[in-house]
């Protein structure tokens, strides 16, 4: 066990002090389920056992896959953090919201107020709301957790790499702010150094799994959102060398051990039968890391990229009451389909603005014919639709993108090269070749006439930057200047 008093100069019992006041919601119904989201930073599709990980042990995320549901082709709304982030707590595309990229200290825009969120349509039934870990979605004091539908909040604001130091560990010539944990609105530590950083799954667990203990009465959403797997990688002491692929392996195993804690945390309260646990990642693997990054399990590319290795990631779910244990879903589901399903199984009333989510619990209750998804769209950049699946059917549009391919891979924790990747329109079978290698339409030139039609259906309602096309359905973020 971590000495957090020593490490941080923090006791847990300081860390939830300030929300232990107001623990009941205003109505409390026990039947309702939980949900504990756990979202991982840039792990890969093939970074856990279950999904093909070798040289460490998963037993924990691969024993929640043996009671649940594997879902084999679940896709994130972009390929980079606050993109991402901001199509799970929104159930839209991205850029129908106005997030894009990674959001940087300080950044005038965020999350916007009018945006319904996911803890704000659970809170209309009663549910008590924390997110540990990782935001995100603008650190101004408006688009910060609490003001956005959570009751607690207890991490850090942006990625763990936005901080005063290079990859390299000397100072940034153009400084970031020191990087703060922060607990409610306040700031109560700077992250220091890297033996800071190593206490942060740490940290983040012990303060879930009280959470759960408070909140076993109520029913709560809890959204835990590592910094790791993210670079620069960080492991407790605990788990230091314990793996044979070196430091990344390492921190797997933390992350693996936090998934054991929060299980054993349910168990013990008795809430396992009826809570969902999803388990999954915010995109695939930083690859130009190399061995400080994960494996995209044999898709193409991985991190910011639209290509299936960026958007493609490990999912699983695991819900006793509801989900048949040991299932595969090969169904198209998404990030983005989760806040409709979350609503569909609470009773919660949907956003009142247009989403673009679908409700996918037919597939959670393993009715795979269903089919509620049929066509996802690949979206990156601030406003660039660059593929459209149907099926088994994906449709890559001509766009530039940022490649790994053919260059030689970073090492402890110092990026690599990356050059740009140029493509025009390709057709993959993602049956038969989900690593994107085999173009196939000259084959099928009506399957490439229908996803253009369907790609161009799309560009009316949210544009393309690719064409300059405004999109009509739209949002602005949320704006610091547009602010009183």
């Amino acid at each position: 066990m971590i000495n957090l008093q020593s490490s941080f100069g923090l006791g847990l019992a300081s860390l939830i002090s300030f929300h232990a006041a107001a623990q009941k919601p205003e109505s409390a119904n026990s039947n309702l389920p939980n949900i504990v989201l756990i979202f991982i930073d840039d792990m890969g599709y093939g970074d856990v056992g279950c999904f093909g990980a070798t040289q460490y042990n998963t037993p924990n995320i691969d024993r929640l896959a043996a009671t649940g549901m594997r879902f084999t082709n679940f896709y994130v709304a972009q390929a980079v953090s606050s993109a991402s982030r901001a199509g799970l707590m929104t159930g839209c595309y991205s850029n129908r919201v106005g997030i894009s990229g990674a959001l940087g200290p300080n950044s005038n825009i965020g999350i916007n107020a009018d945006e319904e969120l996911i803890p704000e349509l659970l809170s209309a039934r009663g549910y008590r709301n924390a997110i540990v870990g990782k935001w995100h979605l603008g650190d101004h004091f408006q688009f910060l957790p609490l003001q956005n539908g959570f009751q607690e909040y207890f991490g850090l604001p942006y990625s763990n790499d936005m901080w005063p130091f290079n990859y390299d560990g000397t100072p940034r010539k153009v400084g970031y702010p020191p990087l703060p944990l922060i607990k409610g609105n306040e700031k109560i530590k700077t992250i220091e150094n890297m033996e800071d950083q190593a206490q942060l799954t740490t940290l983040y667990t012990e303060y879930a799994v009280d959470f759960i203990n408070r909140n076993k009465n109520n029913p709560f959403f809890l959204y835990l959102a590592h910094s790791m797997v993210h670079v620069p990688l960080a492991v407790s002491d605990k788990f230091k060398g314990k793996s044979k692929q070196g430091l990344f392996g390492d921190v797997v195993m933390e992350i693996d051990w936090s998934v054991g804690e929060i299980m054993k945390a349910l168990q013990k309260n008795g809430l396992t039968e009826n809570t969902l646990v999803i388990f999954t990642s915010d995109n695939g693997p930083w690859l130009t890391f190399g061995n400080h990054a994960g494996s995209a399990g044999g898709l193409r590319e991985g991190k910011q990229c639209s290509w299936e290795g960026g958007q493609r990631v490990p999912c699983i779910m695991s819900w006793p009451a509801r989900i048949p244990s040991g299932a595969i879903c090969n169904n198209i589901a998404s990030t983005i389909d989760l806040l409709p399903t979350f609503c569909a199984i609470t009773g919660s009333a949907l956003p009142k603005k247009k989403i673009d989510g679908v409700n996918i619990l037919s597939l959670m209750e393993g009715n795979f014919d269903a089919n509620p998804r049929e066509v996802f769209y690949y979206f990156y950049k601030k406003n660039s639709l660059e593929g459209v699946r149907k099926g088994q059917w994906k449709l890559v549009l001509p766009h530039t993108f940022v490649s790994v391919e053919g260059q030689l891979p970073g090492m402890d924790g110092i990026p690599g090269k990356t050059i740009t990747g140029k493509t025009d329109y390709a057709l993959y079978d993602l049956r038969r070749d989900p690593g994107e290698r085999y173009d196939v339409k000259e084959l099928y030139p009506a399957v490439v006439d229908e996803l253009k039609k369907l790609a161009d259906e799309m560009r009316q309602d949210l544009g393309d930057q690719n064409y300059n096309i405004p999109g009509v359905n739209s949002r602005l973020p949320g704006s610091v200047k547009n602010q009183n």
